[in-house]
């Protein structure tokens, strides 16, 4: 299949998320290189990590709080037969 047929069945919510200039251009990197998500994480992690030694306690509090739905989507997962 071309892009341009791959193009074709995409969603409007998929292309409008792919139009945005920071999260489409990651979508379309991490599509063409599957390595890249390992650099993403890795500077999600400098970024917590920057973010405590300025902010403290509130930023680990918060970033634990934006992991909660993550977490709950995962468990059912892992439970689902």
């Amino acid at each position: 299949m071309t892009a341009q047929t791959l193009a074709a069945f995409r969603s409007p919510a998929s292309r409008l998320i792919r139009a945005l200039p920071v999260v489409g251009r990651v979508i379309r990197e991490v599509e063409r290189e599957i390595d890249t998500v390992y650099y993403l994480i890795v500077i999600a992690l400098t970024a917590l990590i920057l973010a405590i030694q300025v902010w403290g306690l509130p930023a680990l509090v918060l970033s634990a709080i934006a992991f909660v739905p993550v977490m709950f989507v995962f468990l059912i997962w892992v439970t689902l037969p």
